[in-house]
């Protein structure tokens, strides 16, 4: 059997030119590599309040820039997390199999939770890795794309695999993180020593942000001391990060950036940043305008449910069976 990847994005927020570099981006290569699932994880969206307009509309954005960054959707099972019901069904097995003590030592618990009211922690925050796992394992998948953000949890789904496998024989399959490598972290424009993530207006550039807004939140990025145009993120964390945009974007290494830019002045390279993330995303919002209006995506999302589900129940009914649940 060909190796599963899989991969989900939640639908809490609009997404970045880093969430397009780090992920949209090079989705499509990866259908040569193997079987793949992408899918909208729109149950992990509610464990945080949020509008129910607004997580629709955000559910019907992913769908159209997925589609947008090339996804063929014949090559491809994309589909809505919520639309199959095995991974509410696998979540409520698994949550027997993983630990209090575990999941307390995740790291995004303990930061959300630290900046909430105790009273104020819903379980589903807490127990938020029980439902990745049970999204990974589901579909035996071997290769788990990744962020910084989420390799803990993949990593607490593999001590999960090993504990069920351990105690009713080789019914799970054995997932490992990919950690993205180049572009994977692109960081605020206004601040270079954090990660571009959803929340800062001025140092984010969004995927639906008009043109003009792009190429000013670019013109305007914090920089560093000296002139040069060169890669050292200690030392010029703006020049470096603009770069890695830069190379991302020109499907070119960091090297061969930094030597279209010798001599060159920040402003000159500003522009130059500019020209190739507007060109980028010029296409990509006409693209994501096409599907939105066509609406081509609900029949791609029924379709990818239907085929996420068969997958999935066939490991349902496998687990079940093993941990001694009828499955009639």
């Amino acid at each position: 059997m060909a190796e599963r990847i899989l991969t989900g994005i939640k639908p809490t927020g609009q997404l970045t030119l880093g969430n397009y570099i780090g992920v949209l981006k090079n989705l499509h290569k990866e259908t040569s590599r193997g079987e793949c699932f992408y899918f909208i994880a729109d149950l992990h969206a509610l464990t945080l309040p949020i509008d129910p307009d607004y997580l629709r509309g955000n559910s019907i954005d992913l769908a159209c820039f997925y589609l947008a960054a090339g996804l063929d959707p014949n090559k491809v099972t994309l589909f809505l997390q919520s639309a199959v019901s095995a991974h509410a069904e696998m979540n409520a097995i698994m949550q027997n199999y993983l630990y209090m003590g575990e999941l307390s030592r995740m790291t995004q618990f303990k930061d959300k939770s630290a900046k909430m009211n105790e009273s104020a922690i819903g379980l589903g925050l807490f127990a938020y890795p029980v439902l990745m796992a049970s999204d990974i394992i589901l579909y035996d998948a071997s290769i788990v794309p990744v962020g910084d953000d989420q390799k803990q949890h993949v990593e607490l789904t593999r001590d999960l695999v090993n504990r069920f496998n351990h105690r009713y024989g080789d019914i799970l399959t054995m997932p490992r993180p990919e950690m993205r490598k180049v572009g994977a972290r692109i960081m605020s424009l206004s601040d270079p020593t954090k990660k571009m993530s959803k929340s800062d207006p001025k140092g984010d550039i969004f995927l639906k942000d008009d043109l003009a807004t792009i190429r000013k939140k670019i013109m305007s990025a914090v920089t560093d001391s000296g002139s040069e145009v060169k890669y050292d993120v200690e030392n010029k964390p703006g020049i470096s990060n603009l770069l890695t945009i830069y190379a991302c974007l020109k499907e070119i290494s960091i090297e061969e950036a930094e030597k279209e830019f010798e001599g060159k002045r920040y402003g000159d390279f500003k522009k130059a940043v500019a020209d190739v993330v507007c060109a980028e995303m010029e296409m990509f919002q006409k693209k994501y305008q096409e599907i939105k209006d066509s609406k081509i995506y609900e029949q791609v999302l029924r379709d990818g449910a239907k085929r996420a589900s068969e997958v999935a129940n066939n490991t349902l009914n496998r687990v079940k069976k093993a941990v001694g649940l009828l499955a009639l």
